[in-house]
């Protein structure tokens, strides 16, 4: 796992092996997540809106090109020793199934508090299979594809052309390239605008320097992305942490890794539970529409965390808690 900010904690194992997720013990209530009213976030529609003008402002002044703005969900957790990730985990698998699905579970130890990550991603950071590397970007979401304006297909291309960059730094010259651009890919609630970027490692690179050049991820960062991580570090009053991070796993003696965008993803914060949410924000950016896609994307995941009462929310009859999951803290 590594956070946005950088932070690397990595977890070797003895033993590796195909599982299913497990399945909840006889008896178990399952998840206990904080009721819908609890959760507050670090930046309010007003705070979030007057961020998207900023960085508007900053394009116009040729600063940036795209920054992503995000605001990070907190809740208290009503039952801290019952809060199974395992059980969030089970919830999400049915309510909102993802390709880069996900659970890290690590007890604290050796120093390190502990580390509870349960993932829902839709987005592929890193892949690697030997010399072969691949990052599948996604920018742009809407309710369904007739939303996609625009604006999303601009701001998909700006990414691919900065993964591309990326890449390039540890590619032998001449094997990046785009092998897919802007396909549709659907998920539950919601649609993405999906690219495929590829290349092939210049010989003997070293897992450090790869990482080194393609950390953080251009679609959760900007373009520049100098540029974009410090509008970031402006307008973002809290660290992202595990969201917009990279989770997954390395077999360094295979040569092969697969890491998710840590998006879609809820992260333990001592006795609170944390989720991530933002938007890619463009000269061609309205701030009330960029609200609404955060909203979108933090609406059916936060409503599966959440408590209900017994007569529950069906996966398919997920409604919006957005009025909310949106107060300031």
């Amino acid at each position: 796992m590594i956070t946005f900010e950088g932070e690397c904690r990595f977890w070797r194992f003895a033993e590796v092996d195909a599982a299913p997720l497990p399945a909840a013990p006889a008896g178990d209530s399952d998840w206990h997540g904080p009721p819908v009213s609890a959760w507050s976030s670090s930046l309010d529609q007003a705070a979030y809106q007057s961020g998207v003008t900023e960085i508007r402002n900053r394009i116009r002044d040729g600063d940036v090109y795209q920054t992503n703005l995000c605001r990070v969900l907190t809740a208290g957790l009503p039952e801290v020793g019952s809060s199974d990730p395992w059980a969030l985990a089970r919830r999400l698998a049915t309510g909102n199934p993802a390709p880069y699905a996900g659970v890290i579970d690590v007890p604290e130890s050796g120093g390190l508090e502990s580390t509870r990550i349960v993932c829902a991603s839709p987005e592929l950071f890193l892949e690697r299979d030997g010399e072969l590397v691949r990052s599948g970007p996604i920018k742009g979401t809407g309710a369904t594809e007739a939303d996609l304006q625009p604006k999303d297909e601009a701001e998909n291309v700006m990414i691919v052309d900065l993964v591309r960059n990326d890449l390039q730094r540890v590619s032998r010259a001449g094997t990046v390239e785009v092998s897919a651009l802007m396909r549709v890919e659907r998920h539950p609630g919601l649609v993405h605008l999906v690219s495929t970027v590829e290349g092939r490692l210049r010989p003997a690179t070293s897992w450090p320097e790869l990482l080194a050049a393609t950390l953080p991820a251009g679609s959760v960062s900007g373009a520049p992305k100098s540029s974009a991580l410090r509008t970031i570090g402006d307008l973002e009053p809290v660290p992202r942490g595990p969201y917009c991070g990279a989770i997954g796993f390395v077999d360094a003696d295979r040569q092969y890794a697969r890491l998710a965008v840590g998006i879609r993803t809820f992260w333990w914060q001592g006795d609170n539970l944390c989720f991530g949410t933002g938007a890619g924000i463009t000269w061609g950016s309205d701030p009330e529409r960029e609200w609404a896609e955060t909203e979108l994307k933090a609406a059916r995941l936060i409503d599966l965390a959440s408590d209900h009462p017994r007569s529950g929310h069906p996966a398919d009859q997920v409604k919006s808690r957005a009025t909310a999951a949106s107060r300031s803290k």
